[in-house]
């Protein structure tokens, strides 16, 4: 019926229902629809007019020739729209075949392909060219949308991509770290933050202030921070102690200025970091050169106390013989006269033994060999002080472990050194009057094997000063009552013989010492 219809039209009708075609197909590409649409309603048009058997729109792309769009029966190849281009080595193996090249500029961006019933005529062919003409700024702008959404999506997996890296490292880092804007609503919030007694999840914390957050810190003090960095433009730095874990722990917050642009501050960051075994690193190094300096002084006045130390030795040993020479007399003499006598001797003995220990903190020295038993040491320590006239005032108690272990390279004397120390320290702590007890026992690992606490009733030290004790030249006591150099020397005593030195105290009901110490089997 079609060839009949043909075979009766004038060329001038044949070219007037093409310009008719021409014109639906040119308003069909200036609608609204999608490019999809337009293009399958075109192909529709064409298969209809030409009486076409299968007609597609292929696309030139990286990987060769691939089929649109299409109509009718599918039987064409693409090695046969390859073969029938313009410009292809190999002839055209179909004369069902019609082609049209679609080119932009200078670029084939497809094909227009017909697999035909009939030979088309020349009014068709135009029909066709021109169609081509007409699809090809549209598949070339199709062409750069796909183009540009590839690169879009490229680029958009890209910055997701550095997005998760960036968080990742964020999360990864051993700090608490969160982000809030000038409404104070938290932008991010790091893993760190989710972990611990306070952890908040990130789910719940982004979003919401940070006053609803860290409800337990006073609102209107974090407030103030917050807008003394937004006002500034300079990072603030605190410091806080927290017991929230158990123990007491130091963390250092740091508060950072951050800006989107070159205008005012936009947001800002807030880092938590624990220093507490910085710190603590930090006050034993200071405590080490404190120490070496001890060392180096010592040095220094050493000849100075050894000269009286040796004129009050001579001076006991010449009254040592002035009394065998009133005995042989037949005089009488008072026992505690011989006592006092031999203290003197002891202690001028133990004063060289302080003074030369004290360039111990800054040369090393031989390990010792002897074991020590801390229950002589107590029971040796408590001989010396008994005619001390305040200590004469104090009641002493003792629970010593007859069972405890020894303490292996030890000094004798140091270790009194470091008991007396804690004894007259007690004495200051009550004002001369009060309970000290002292007890041995035995630790809960041989590393830790033997335990000797110094118990007083006295007026306790802060917490805050727990640190600051063992610290050379530091001391609590008035003017002219304490050098601050007891506790120090103490401290480096037990270190010097694998042990350690605690303290428990509370305001108004005293202060335990204790001394933990390594033992051997006896």
């Amino acid at each position: 019926m079609a060839d009949h219809q043909y075979a009766t039209e004038s060329s001038e009708e044949r070219a007037t229902r093409a310009l008719g075609t021409l014109a639906a197909i040119s308003a069909e590409l200036a609608s609204a629809r999608p490019l999809e649409a337009i293009i399958d309603r075109i192909l529709g048009t064409i298969t209809a007019v030409t009486d076409a058997a299968e007609v597609g729109v292929w696309l030139h792309t990286p990987n060769g020739m691939t089929l649109g769009w299409g109509r009718g029966t599918r039987l064409l190849t693409e090695q046969e729209i390859r073969n029938g281009l313009p410009g292809a080595t190999e002839k055209q193996s179909r004369n069902d075949l019609r082609l049209e090249g679609i080119v932009f500029g200078e670029r084939r961006v497809g094909a227009l392909a017909l697999r035909t019933t009939r030979i088309l005529e020349p009014e068709e062919r135009l029909l066709l060219s021109a169609l081509a003409n007409l699809l090809a700024p549209e598949l070339a702008h199709a062409e750069r949308s796909r183009q540009l959404e590839v690169e879009v999506a490229s680029r958009t997996a890209e910055i997701e991509r550095g997005h998760r890296f960036i968080e990742k490292v964020i999360d990864s880092l051993p700090l608490g770290l969160y982000v809030i804007d000038r409404e104070y609503r938290i932008q991010s919030w790091n893993r760190k933050r989710e972990t611990g007694m306070q952890g908040v999840s990130r789910e719940e914390a982004l979003g919401r202030t940070i006053f609803e957050i860290l409800h337990r810190q006073p609102g209107d003090m974090l407030r103030r921070e917050f807008d003394q960095v937004f006002a500034t433009g300079r990072m603030q730095e605190y410091q806080m102690e927290s017991t929230l874990s158990g123990e007491q722990r130091t963390y250092r917050i740091s508060k950072i200025p951050m800006r989107l642009g070159d205008g005012p501050v936009t947001h800002v960051i807030t880092i938590g970091e624990d220093v507490t075994d910085w710190q603590q690193a930090q006050e034993r190094f200071s405590q080490s050169e404190k120490l070496a300096a001890i060392g180096q002084l010592a040095a220094g006045v050493m000849h100075e106390i050894n000269n009286p130390l040796a004129t009050i030795a001579a001076c006991a040993e010449s009254l040592g013989y002035r009394i065998e020479d009133l005995e042989k007399a037949g005089a009488p003499v008072s026992p505690e006269t011989r006592d006092f006598l031999g203290i003197i001797e002891n202690e001028v003995v133990r004063c060289k033994q302080i003074v030369d220990g004290l360039l111990d903190f800054s040369r090393p020295k031989q390990p010792r060999k002897e074991r020590v038993s801390l229950n002589e040491v107590v029971e040796r320590t408590l001989f010396l002080l008994k005619h001390h006239v305040r200590f004469k005032r104090l009641s002493v108690q003792t629970t010593l472990d007859p069972l405890i272990g020894r303490v292996p390279q030890a000094s004798t004397e140091q270790l009194v050194q470091v008991l007396m120390a804690l004894l007259l320290n007690a004495m200051d702590a009550m004002q001369e009057r009060g309970t000290v007890r002292i007890v041995t026992r035995p630790g809960p690992t041989v590393h830790d094997g033997v335990i000797l606490e110094v118990i007083d009733t006295g007026h306790g030290i802060a917490r805050s000063e727990f640190t600051k004790i063992f610290e050379p030249f530091y001391t609590t006591k008035e003017p002219g009552q304490g050098t601050g150099l007891g506790l120090s020397i103490c401290y480096g005593i037990v270190q010097e013989h694998g042990g350690r030195i605690e303290v428990d105290s509370t305001i108004g009901q005293g202060s335990t010492f204790r001394v933990i110490l390594p033992v051997v089997e006896t």
